[in-house]
Formats: C-alpha cells, sequence, structure tokens
C-alpha cells in the first residue's frame, strides 16, 4: 500500500519541485496540494494522509503554529530555506527537516526515514502475494514453487514486461510480478536506479555517472530520472 502524502507551502515553486520528486519514487501518492494551511487543516479533517510536507514560513499560520493547533495530524517533515528553525522542529516530533532548494537525493533519504519508522509486517491473510518478506530472505513464487532468496545474495533485480528477474551469483529466478512491488520489501541499502532495475548497493564494483557495475563485471544503467541516486550510492 503507498503512502499518501500532502504538501503545504505558500510558494508555488517550492510545491512543484516537490511534486516532481515525489512523482519519481514508485510507492508515494500525492493526494493534494495547498498553498494555505487553513485550508489544509480543514482537509485533513475528512482525508487520511500518511506524511506532510510543511513549510515553515508562511503568512497568518506558520507551520510550526500549524503542528501546535492542529489536532488531527499525519507525520511531519518541515521544509524551509531557514536552517534556524530545526531545532524548535525537532522538538516537536518531525521526522526530518529539508532546506531548501531540496534535491531529489535528501528528499529520499527523508522518506526513507519515515519508512524506517513506519515499517509493519504484513497480514498473514495475503497468500496470494508473489513475494513474502521474512526478516533476511524472501520468498519468491516461480514455476509453482515458493523459493528462498538471500537478501544478501541478490546482485541486481530487473523488469520484463510482466516479469521480474532476481539476479544472484548463482541463478537468476524469474516470477510473474511487477518490479514496484520489491521496492518496499527489500532493505534500505537496495536502491531504484533505473526504472527497470534495483540494485544491491553492497555489490558495487564501481559506478559513472551513467552506469553501475556489480561485482562481476554487471552494468546496470542508470535512468534519466534517477541521476541524483549515484550521489546517494557515494555517500
Amino acid at each position: 500500500m503507498g503512502i499518501k502524502c500532502m504538501v503545504v507551502d505558500d510558494e508555488p515553486l517550492a510545491i512543484k519541485v516537490l511534486e516532481k520528486h515525489i512523482m519519481q519514487v514508485p510507492d508515494i501518492e500525492l493526494v493534494s496540494t495547498f498553498d494555505n494551511p487553513i485550508t489544509a487543516g480543514d482537509f485533513l479533517q475528512n482525508t487520511a494522509i500518511d506524511l506532510l510536507f510543511l513549510d515553515i514560513q508562511m503568512p497568518v499560520v506558520t507551520g510550526i503554529d500549524f503542528i501546535k493547533n492542529t489536532t488531527i495530524q499525519p507525520k511531519i517533515i518541515l521544509t524551509t530555506a531557514y536552517r534556524e528553525y530545526a531545532l524548535e522542529g525537532y522538538e516537536l516530533d518531525i521526522i526530518d527537516y529539508l532546506l531548501k532548494p531540496i534535491s531529489f537525493i535528501r528528499f529520499y533519504k527523508s522518506i526513507n526515514k519515515y519508512k524506517a519508522l513506519n515499517t509493519t509486517i504484513e497480514p498473514i491473510a495475503h497468500k496470494s502475494s508473489e513475494i513474502d518478506t521474512i526478516s533476511d530472505h524472501i520468498f519468491v513464487n516461480s514455476n509453482k514453487r515458493m523459493i528462498r532468496v538471500e537478501f544478501n545474495n541478490i546482485l541486481f533485480i530487473d523488469s520484463i514486461k510482466d516479469y521480474v528477474r532476481i539476479h544472484t551469483a548463482d541463478d537468476t529466478i524469474i516470477t510473474k510480478d511487477k518490479i514496484s512491488s520489491f521496492v518496499e520489501k527489500l532493505p534500505s541499502y537496495f536502491l531504484r536506479v533505473h526504472r527497470s532495475y534495483i540494485i544491491n548497493t553492497g555489490k558495487i564494483a564501481s559506478l559513472t555517472s551513467k552506469d553501475v557495475v556489480l561485482l562481476g563485471g554487471m552494468e546496470i544503467p542508470i535512468g534519466a530520472s534517477y541521476k541524483e541516486i549515484v550521489n546517494l550510492i557515494k555517500n
């Protein structure tokens, strides 16, 4: 199930930047944007939101005032051009503090913080799922058999139409599924670097701005929308 998020900022350009970033992460849904925190508060009374990107410096009602006076609140990531508000924001139990201009890499790290704080175990009733996550491995439905795959053995994952291939040092396992369904189930050291590829960052031998070379010499392209992921890998 995707993360339902909302943006509140009085600057149209700032909203557009976050909209662009959100579009690049497959498991996030932007439900609505607001340039007025009062209207946003009314919206929250009737709509369930998981994550709120909230600007601090806004006329009439600031982001800090909004947090202090709104009873129904999702998890919050503050956005602002002013570093000095960081301490007060963290005292209000926010998830993260994004300093404008917000890069995709910094945005992506905040999303991972949210996921780390809100990781839940899938209900056992979901028996129809093609993959089931358990501690350090997954079970993949391949050829009507559930095959155990250790996370540490995975080099990369790619997709071809309606199928996903899991590549290990010794084997390639094929399952009928979508690559987006793997994004939420894999540990944080796996990164999606292309619409068709997820890599295990622990298996990187070298990288450039165009591709990642994994141990064993396999070259994985970096998609145009994921260029900044290279900087995240370097860090």
